[in-house]
Parts: C-alpha cells; sequence; structure tokens
C-alpha cells in the first residue's frame, strides 16, 4: 500500500504524461503555454498539489474535447517554494516570472498560492502584459489601484481572481466570531507574511469595531520552533479566542503548542489554515475546533459540483476542496478567453488574451457568475466559514471530511 503523498506523486507523474501524449496526438496544433506557479514544495505543497489539480482537469478535458480548434494547451509547473524557505520564497516566484515572460508562448498563467509570491511576481508580469489568475491568493493590495504602479506599473490589470480580498476575508469573519461566537476579547498572531500580516490587519480593525477588545498582537518567526513564550503571555491575559493570520508553516507548530498551552481558547485563522497541510502536520486532537474561512462561496457539496467532484476523484482518487474549484474555474477563464480571441481570427497573443480575460463573464461556473471588475478583483465577493471536526470514518487528512461548513461570513 502506498501513503497519500506518494500516490499524489504517482499522479503528478501521470499527469505529465498525459499532457505530453495528448501534445504528441495533436502535433500540428499550436501549442499553448499557461504556467501554473504554486507552492508545491514546503509547508503547503499538499494543498498546492490538490489546487491544482483543478487546473490539470480543465486543460485535460479542453484538450480532449478540442475546446479551441487547432489549438492545444500546454500547463507548465512552476514551483515558487523552496526548500531553505520551506514554504514560498519571494525571489523564487519572481525567477519563475521572468521565466513566463521570457519566452512569448506563454499566453497566460495561474497562480499563485501566495500572497507574499504574487507581491514579487505582479510588476514583472506587469511588464510583460502576462495575465495571471490566483485561485487563492488574497492580499488586497495586488489589486488596489492606491497601489497601480507599484504591482502594475504598465498600467492594464494582469492579477485577477477567482476569490474575494482580505478587506473582505478578515473583517467578514470577525463579524462571524461577534455575532455568531459572541468574543468579546482577542489576542492576534500572524506570520510576519504579505498575506498573514495584511489578512490580521483587517480582522482586527473591524474586530475593534465591533467592540471585541484587543488584549495584544504579535508577529511569529515561521522558522522558530518553539512558540511558548508568546503562549504562555496570552494565557495570562486570558482572551477568549486567537485569530491567527498566516499560513502552514507557523500554523502547523502553533496548532500543536496552543494545544498545550491555551486548550480552552476559540482558535480561528484565514484560509491559510484551511489546508491539508494543517492537518497531516498538527493533526489530531491539536486542530479540532479551529475555525478557518476560504474567500470563494462553499460549493464542493452543492449538486452542480457533484459531476466535476466525481471525474476528479476518478482521476486523482481524493476529492476537491472549494480552492480547487476556483483554480479550475481559473482555467476556464483562460480557456473561454483563448477561444475567443482565436475566433475572432485574431494572433492568440498573451496582449489579445489578457484584454479577453478582462471581457470574459461565466454565468453559471460552479462558483457561480465569474465576473471580473476592472482593477482584476472578482466581483462576487463571498467568504465562507468552516470549523474542524474531527469525522473518525473519514480520511483525518481529508479537508472536505475534517472541515465541515457552518455558513457564510456577515458581510462587512
Amino acid at each position: 500500500m502506498i501513503s497519500r503523498r506518494s500516490a499524489i506523486k504517482t499522479t503528478t507523474g501521470v499527469i505529465a504524461v498525459s499532457i505530453i501524449n495528448l501534445r504528441d496526438a495533436r502535433a500540428a496544433d499550436k501549442v499553448i503555454k499557461v504556467g501554473i506557479n504554486l507552492s508545491f514544495t514546503g509547508a503547503d505543497g499538499e494543498n498546492a498539489t490538490r489546487i491544482g489539480n483543478g487546473a490539470v482537469i480543465a486543460f485535460e478535458e479542453a484538450n480532449a474535447a478540442k475546446a479551441v480548434a487547432g489549438f492545444t494547451f500546454q500547463l507548465v509547473k512552476l514551483d515558487d517554494a523552496t526548500a531553505t524557505a520551506g514554504q514560498y520564497d519571494p525571489a523564487q516566484a519572481a525567477t519563475n516570472a521572468r521565466t513566463m515572460v521570457s519566452d512569448k508562448a506563454y499566453v497566460a498563467a495561474l497562480g499563485p498560492q501566495m500572497s507574499g509570491a504574487g507581491k514579487a511576481m505582479a510588476p514583472i508580469l506587469s511588464q510583460g502584459n502576462l495575465a495571471i489568475i490566483t485561485p487563492s491568493s488574497t492580499n488586497p493590495d495586488l489589486t488596489d489601484p492606491k497601489f497601480a504602479q507599484q504591482y502594475r506599473p504598465a498600467g492594464k490589470a494582469i492579477y485577477f481572481r477567482t476569490v474575494a480580498t482580505d478587506a473582505f476575508q478578515g473583517p467578514n469573519m470577525a463579524n462571524y466570531m461577534a455575532d455568531t461566537l459572541k468574543v468579546k476579547s482577542i489576542f492576534v498572531l500572524d506570520d510576519s507574511g504579505a498575506y498573514g500580516v495584511g489578512l490580521s490587519d483587517a480582522f482586527q480593525a473591524q474586530a475593534e469595531k465591533r467592540g471585541i477588545k484587543l488584549l495584544g498582537r504579535d508577529r511569529l518567526d515561521p522558522k522558530a520552533a518553539d512558540y511558548t513564550p508568546i503562549l504562555t503571555k496570552i494565557k495570562s491575559l486570558n482572551p477568549q479566542a486567537l485569530f491567527y493570520g498566516g499560513v502552514a508553516q507557523a500554523g502547523v507548530k502553533l496548532a500543536k503548542q496552543a494545544y498545550e498551552t491555551i486548550p480552552d481558547v476559540i482558535k480561528a485563522g484565514g484560509d491559510g489554515v484551511y489546508t491539508v497541510d494543517l492537518l497531516n502536520g498538527a493533526g489530531f486532537p491539536a486542530v479540532e475546533g479551529w475555525y478557518a474561512t476560504v474567500a470563494a462561496p462553499h460549493v464542493t457539496e452543492d449538486p452542480k459540483a457533484a459531476k466535476f467532484s466525481d471525474r476528479y476523484f476518478a482521476r486523482f482518487k481524493q476529492r476537491p476542496d472549494d480552492y480547487t474549484i476556483t483554480c479550475y474555474t481559473g482555467a476556464e477563464v483562460i480557456i473561454q478567453a483563448v477561444k475567443k480571441v482565436a475566433a475572432s481570427g485574431k494572433p492568440v497573443t498573451r496582449d489579445a488574451v489578457r484584454d479577453a480575460i478582462q471581457m470574459v463573464k461565466l454565468p453559471d461556473s460552479m462558483l457561480g457568475p465569474i465576473e471580473f471588475d476592472e482593477n482584476g478583483d472578482l466581483r462576487n465577493k463571498i467568504i465562507s466559514v468552516f470549523q474542524i471536526r474531527k469525522d473518525a470514518t473519514k480520511p483525518l487528512d481529508d479537508p472536505t471530511a475534517q472541515y465541515k461548513y457552518v455558513g457564510v461570513a456577515p458581510i462587512v
């Protein structure tokens, strides 16, 4: 019997072969490269694979159906994480952006997984006019017109999202904690990354606005091994709840050590703690009871996603989560954009595809209507809330089984 991690690696190998075979079978077609830049190495690697496989299945199906006559999509994997960093590495993300921009065969990209990677990539992609659609990075600065000179210096929007931003994820979770969990006092932590700091800032501002007493704010070093000193400090303040903005590298250690030090405190985070990597790294009972958000509608249990879920399971022997579907939807947008450009008779260039992505409307995707504003943000802004509740009858490392949907976070 092979392990789950080994099964994922084996599946990835099969993916590579299937794409090559499709390309060989249709050698007369023009090859369109689409990069998929996620954090495949380190603390968030298994989650990256689950997310990225949404794009794999989308482009495999598009190629098999000859969705764009005369063209074959080639999905190229780029890993922005490094063993040294143990998670995403902004320098590697920038290198990946330069790799794609320097090759005109790339007409669009998917990713990144993390906002810190996005901040490193966006200026480079802007100069190359290469559109990217992120299925999961949520820092609002990347698409905020106030920061346009920094993140889109060439002018046009190139950073698109199939998720909402932390301008909604953080505050809406604060509303949920105030309205539903009746939290009166809280301590806030972040992991020093662009995503974690931005999410915690947005959460904190709304929590204080809602009358939740802030007992303190601190920052975790993702590479540190021992968070006991800060957790002991938090224990002495006796907060009702703890909010963590960050991803799995610090989150795994925090979950383990918080269970030992402050077991009775309500614990919550953003989508950085909605991940198979937290379930595997911290495990039960440490993760039991944690709340997490997803910056998208919860659709994996919706009947309209059932056929996709079955196809995905047949292909990868696991069930998709909501960010698998945001990635699949991002791929659908790229496919539709390329199809529109090809049908117009214009050359399928990255400039033409960028403009087409800006105008794409998917009225009935699995996520609901998909349409971007002038900055690349999704017009629909729904934040879903989950709680980890152990289901011993299901795999303990399966987010779709262990994260229970508890509702939509109240909008700001």
